[in-house]
């Protein structure tokens, strides 16, 4: 059987956890640069606002309502995320994180426990040591956990924690859930299979998965099957390594200062090169991209990008530092309002599996490889960025706007919850 644990409304279960006052009180978190909502309290739901709608657009239902509204505190997020992954650790052994919110567990040779007395337990530990409420669904497949999970939000069941694990059960579950609900099935395919009749997920269940296939994708087929309780769905409790490592933000305002794009540029390098280390790997090629906003019909419009390659495979922030400076030289192009800069590190490889030039009479030195280790473990200690590279800078003007960010209750020494 598969479970998935999902924090409900975890952005915003976040802010209630430090501010009891929100209990109730309809809350948005916003977007980067506060642009738009992208969580919702179900009080906010109720009134009918949507994700994604912009700030700008819904002044007033803020006022006439009075809903709080936060900027995203990413930092604080991520820190609950990583509770709550200790929490469930606890109760099984297999887990796949999906999203920041929400995991899937599997529970391969529990089969002499109560599994949803085991997971209500869960979801009580969660909510006594974090304040965060959660919900689980149980199944043979992922779709069906997802699907479960559903239901066990929207019908408020005992414990907060739905079992489809009897085929009539499911058979009533799909019977009455619209396919386009089904994980795996978007709005395009949702209206292409309403278009042949199959408008729930039970119809699309009892649909010949074979002639599906062929009129779809094989993908289609494993929904099919994942849906009659058969899980074809590949559980990854080990996730691979990124193939790809990408870092950009828009900036909180526009600017045509070459030297704040250098900034940027080099803290988006050093991010990117930690989470290289991270996975044990290292990269080959760096590419640098400025744009400015193409929503702005009184701004020029220009961007542009470039890839450098490195003569060696490499983690080490400085070699990524100095390819970022020359590449941004050779794109930047004054007079121009920049909004967003960003950098991707690509042909990536295992650290241990690097082939050497056999032409390079340098060498190899382990001093750099131990100066980022001695670097990662001061700002794992105390916190992100407080060793780093004077290219960074210190003003930071570049960062997005955050102007409604609550503190960082559980990571910063100074914004620690006062009582």
């Amino acid at each position: 059987m598969i479970a998935l644990c999902d924090v409900n409304n975890f952005y915003v279960s976040c802010e209630r956890v430090f501010n009891p006052a929100l209990e109730n009180r309809p809350v948005i978190v916003l977007s980067n640069n506060d642009g738009c909502a992208v969580a919702r309290s179900n009080e906010v739901k109720d009134l009918g606002i949507k994700m994604g709608a912009p700030l700008h657009q819904i002044q007033d239902l803020i006022k006439q309502h009075n809903i709080a509204v936060f900027s995203s505190n990413y930092i604080l997020y991520g820190d609950m995320s990583h509770r709550v992954d200790d929490i469930i650790a606890l109760y099984s052994d297999q887990i796949e994180n999906y999203s920041i919110d929400e995991s899937f567990i599997r529970f391969a040779g529990f089969g002499y426990l109560d599994l949803t007395k085991h997971c209500q337990k869960l979801v009580k530990q969660i909510q006594q040591w974090l304040g965060l409420p959660v919900c689980v669904g149980i199944a043979p497949s992922k779709t069906l956990a997802k699907i479960a999970n559903h239901y066990a939000k929207s019908l408020k069941v005992n414990g907060n924690v739905l079992e489809l694990s009897s085929d009539y059960h499911i058979k009533q579950a799909l019977a009455h859930l619209p396919v386009g609900e089904i994980w795996g099935i978007g709005r395009r395919l949702s209206t292409q299979l309403n278009s042949i009749g199959i408008e729930t997920a039970l119809q699309l269940r009892e649909a010949d998965r074979k002639t599906l296939r062929k009129r779809f994708s094989v993908n289609m087929e494993r929904t099919i099957m994942e849906l009659r309780g058969v899980s074809c769905i590949e559980f990854d409790a080990d996730p691979e390594k990124k193939k790809e490592i990408v870092c950009t933000r828009s900036f909180g305002q526009k600017s045509s200062d070459y030297q704040l794009l250098k900034e940027a540029a080099a803290y988006h390098v050093s991010r990117a090169c930690v989470t290289l280390r991270q996975q044990q790997s290292v990269a080959q090629c760096l590419t640098v991209g400025i744009k400015t906003n193409p929503f702005s019909q009184r701004d020029q419009q220009y961007s542009n990008s470039i890839t450098i390659q490195l003569p060696q495979p490499s983690d080490f922030t400085g070699h990524f530092l100095a390819a970022a400076s020359h590449a941004l030289k050779r794109i930047f192009k004054p007079g121009f309002q920049y909004k967003k800069v960003g950098i991707m590190l690509s042909n990536l490889s295992d650290i241990d599996s690097v082939q050497q030039d056999l032409f390079n009479s340098q060498p190899v030195s382990n001093k750099n490889q131990h100066l980022m280790q001695v670097m990662d473990q001061i700002n794992d200690r105390y916190g992100k960025g407080k060793l780093r590279s004077g290219t960074e800078g210190f003003a930071k003007q570049w960062v997005m706007r955050s102007d409604r960010k609550s503190s960082e209750y559980t990571t910063n020494w100074e914004q620690l919850f006062k009582v």
